[in-house]
């Protein structure tokens, strides 16, 4: 297809995608579910698993294959704009004794899952199809580990911001134990990636760059931040920020460690003023609004339910679900806990870091087009990314009514600064 031919379908493509998010957005949100779980599920329904089940003409006519390269880009400004306001917001509080509990809730986080994901595959893998073609079963288990090892950060920043729980302590360290989190699983997925070609090259360049990077962050990542946030004039501050965020967004790319984190990366050095508020609020309202449902919906065409007829198939999506709630939330509700935490801090820390969505799509993604997973897998993993998602809102909301009813016990909303 043309461009000329590409512009429309790409116009009315986004039309159904930002109108059909809004309507699932409003049943799910009669459930208690955030926004963001809709545009999740929505992109699944979009795709072959549902339009294309139920109508698949008119799925091939609003998303042809020459259109999904261009909603995976757009998605991309979507998740960077967004991550860099959720740096912003994360440097707004500061909460005591943070950094050892975080790293060894982080460690626990992907330890966990990682090992059990791996030695799931292991003992599983003769009974079902989910090695791609020419992949050896190490690569295949070390993939699955690291997916179910990775903790959805932007998607865990949204549901904090939007249940209002950006200035407590269970917010802040769910955050900052997610950030290192994702963190260390990207540079395992570069070391997998890495491993399945042969090569050591992209993993030693991912740990080099991430180190650089760093270094460059602590060196003089406040004086340039701070000469894009004192530029004269409101437009000129806006463009010096989004040219700053794209370049540092190329480089994390390129380095492998993913675009995101470049983002969070700068809005945790941007100093705090009005200045650097007005341009973050004028940033975020389109990021979530317009672009990040694009990429959802990009997963979601490539996303096959109907796979799961496979009863093989299915029982291993059942097990890595298990597997993965064992795995993550049990794993980072008892660091928590033996780091000292209240109970209600780690059961919400366990939760939030239980969401996978976001991250997990792009890793899938990652490995899809990689070559190192199949359509069988892709589609298991989708659901472990869809349920331990869902299922975060329920549990933060019964965790709050089983404190409710124990009036008595220790309270788990402690604010931040609290030891």
């Amino acid at each position: 297809m043309t461009p000329s031919e590409l512009a429309p379908r790409f116009f009315i493509a986004v039309a159904v995608i930002l109108l059909f998010c809004k309507l699932v957005s409003w049943l799910l949100g009669k459930v208690g579910q955030p926004p963001v779980v809709s545009e999740m599920l929505a992109g699944v329904l979009l795709g072959p698993s549902l339009l294309g089940l139920l109508w698949p003409g008119a799925q091939a006519a609003l998303f042809p294959a020459p259109l999904l390269p261009i909603l995976y880009v757009v998605g991309q400004v979507g998740l960077v704009l967004f991550m860099f306001q959720a740096g912003y917001a994360f440097t707004s509080h500061r909460v005591t004794g943070l950094a050892g509990t975080a790293g060894a809730v982080s460690l626990a986080g992907v330890a966990a899952p990682l090992v059990l994901g791996i030695l799931l595959v292991l003992g599983m893998a003769g009974f079902v199809p989910i090695r791609a073609d020419g992949v050896s079963l190490g690569v295949s288990a070390a993939f699955v580990g690291v997916a179910l090892a990775i903790t959805a950060f932007p998607m865990l920043a949204r549901i904090i911001t939007e249940r209002g729980h950006t200035g407590t302590r269970h917010g802040l360290l769910a955050l900052a134990s997610g950030a290192i989190d994702d963190m260390v699983a990207w540079i395992m997925l570069a070391a997998v990636l890495a491993f399945a070609s042969g090569s050591v090259g992209p993993a030693l360049v991912c740990v080099g760059g991430a180190l650089l990077f760093g270094a460059a962050l602590w060196l003089g990542g406040r004086r340039v931040t701070g000469f894009v946030i004192g530029l004269p004039g409101d437009r000129a501050r806006l463009l010096g920020t989004v040219a700053l965020l794209f370049l540092v967004a190329w480089y994390t790319d390129e380095i492998g460690l993913y675009a995101v984190f470049g983002a969070f990366a700068v809005g945790v050095v941007m100093p705090r003023s009005e200045k650097t508020d007005k341009v973050v609020d004028t940033l975020t309202p389109i990021a979530a609004t317009v672009f990040l449902p694009l990429f959802f919906t990009y997963s979601g065409l490539r996303t096959e339910f109907a796979l799961l007829g496979n009863l093989a198939v299915l029982g291993f999506a059942a097990a890595c679900v298990a597997v993965a709630i064992v795995g993550k939330f049990g794993a980072c509700w008892a660091a928590a806990r033996m780091r000292g935490e209240p109970n209600g801090v780690a059961l919400r820390v366990g939760a939030l870091m239980n969401a996978r969505g976001l991250m997990q799509l792009i890793a899938l993604n990652v490995g899809l087009e990689a070559g190192i997973v199949n359509p069988s897998l892709f589609t298991v993993l989708v659901v472990v990314a869809l349920v331990t998602t869902l299922m975060t809102t329920p549990l933060l909301t019964w965790i709050e009514r089983r404190e409710a009813r124990a009036p008595a016990s220790t309270p788990s909303l402690v604010p931040a600064g609290t030891p």
